[in-house]
């Protein structure tokens, strides 16, 4: 029996294989749809209740219904904290589907599945804890219209960190162009036609000038530091690597010949990963009294091999590189209190010391941010803005000198009362 009928569109059809092959498509196009699905918990006797995600799916042109389990009441104590967790698979189960995002944690899902793996894993991190923490909590049932410019400024200038302190200007700027880079991305896919955050003002000012290390300082710690952590402030202060760069070096890195280290990678809560930038992984030149130490130091070192860490952790076997902060509290902050040195030092330090001196020394712009390896050189700029007192004295003497006369250079009036 051949059947007549008519598809949605109004044309005749007359087979049931036709039939079939309409609603072999509906079921696609309802699949495609994007479907929030639905979160439950369920009981059970001998174990934690569980929370279930249930959704829709397409299998050989049926709509199948699946579902996934997200935690027990264990991780996800509220329902709150398990929708969390939903709302990346949503971003999961509607892959392909005509997706457009609600709201701002729907984006954020998106931005941090599609966008986020391509960026060094320590950025990721922090980009994570920026959403869940400070984005997210505010914006995350706004609509991605409902986000204005003038209320994002308001609210970064009252942000508060997770302990109640205000939360410095450069967190603010870090979490601004978070939120930027978010709707730059909804932009993209055609999701939003503006991007409010463009018109936000926030000031990276910092609240203190950081700590450099003057050179004779430099010069007594690493004299007063044992073997490894000598070589590793050495090599820190004398090429400008990043923490995770410089416990990433593996001794297949370290070129004898020609002098250099060659930067491949970046160790972040021992989790290996890029570089922070791609000029980041140029490599960096090694001072001759460097690769010495860095060869006296092969010798010692039990894992020597071009595969081993240069700076290992013994107690991981060379598994993993030592930590970053064991070695400043172990051993380089009490020698620097040993020395009677009282600046907040940390590994940023000696790149921020560098930095200065190479601008002390007269260097060009250009070398120092190609020796820094910064992207931009904007942040270079930075650096070589922050004079030193007594070079700015300096130069302020010899000003001084041409403007005032000799006589009352010698002997400068004392101030009178009520100026």
């Amino acid at each position: 029996m051949n059947l007549i009928t008519f598809n949605p569109d109004g044309l005749r059809v007359n087979s049931t294989a036709a039939i079939s092959a309409l609603a072999k498509e509906k079921i696609r196009m309802q699949t495609q749809r994007y479907q929030r699905g639905s979160l439950s918990l369920v009981k059970r006797t001998s174990k934690p209740d569980t929370w279930v995600y249930r959704y829709y799916a397409a299998k050989n042109g049926r709509r199948v219904y699946k579902k996934q389990i997200v935690g027990t009441v264990v991780e996800f104590p509220k329902r709150k904290d398990a929708e969390k967790a939903v709302t990346q698979l949503r971003v999961d189960v509607n892959d392909g589907a005509a997706f457009a995002p609600i709201n701002m944690e729907q984006l954020a899902a998106h931005y941090q599945r599609v966008e986020l793996p391509s960026k060094a894993y320590s950025t990721q991190e922090g980009y994570k804890n920026y959403i869940e923490i400070h984005v997210l909590p505010k914006w995350g049932k706004h609509s991605l219209s409902a986000v204005k410019s003038v209320e994002v400024e308001a609210w970064l200038r009252g942000l508060k960190t997770v302990r109640g302190k205000l939360a410095s200007p450069g967190t603010r700027t870090k979490i601004r162009n978070l939120m930027s880079a978010m709707f730059s991305h909804a932009i993209r896919y055609e999701w939003a036609a503006r991007n409010p955050i463009t018109a936000v003002r926030t000031s990276s000012k910092r609240l203190r000038t950081p700590d450099i290390l003057a050179p004779e300082e430099f010069q007594a710690l690493i004299q007063e530091l044992p073997e490894r952590a000598r070589v590793i402030v050495l090599l820190a202060g004398t090429t400008g690597l990043r923490r995770g760069e410089l416990i990433g070096l593996r001794w297949g890195d370290i070129d004898f010949k020609f002098g250099q280290a060659d930067v491949t990678r970046s160790i972040w809560r021992n989790v290996e990963g890029d570089t922070k930038t791609e000029v980041s992984r140029r490599p960096v030149p090694l001072h001759r009294m460097v690769i010495d130490s860095l060869r006296a130091w092969r010798k010692e070192s039990i894992f020597s091999s071009d595969s081993d860490f240069v700076f290992p952790s013994i107690e991981k076997n060379g598994a993993q590189p030592i930590s970053p902060e064991t070695i400043l509290r172990r051993q380089i902050r009490p020698a620097l209190k040993k020395l009677g040195i009282t600046k907040r030092v940390g590994f940023h330090t000696f790149r921020h010391t560098l930095g200065t001196l190479l601008r002390q020394r007269g260097i060009d712009i250009k070398t120092a941010q190609e020796l820094l390896r910064h992207a931009n050189p904007r942040i270079t700029m930075e650096i070589y803005q922050q004079a030193v007192s007594a070079e700015r004295r300096k130069a302020q003497n010899r000003v001084v000198t041409g403007l005032i006369p000799a006589g009352l250079l010698q002997h400068p009036p004392a101030p009178s009362e009520g100026t």
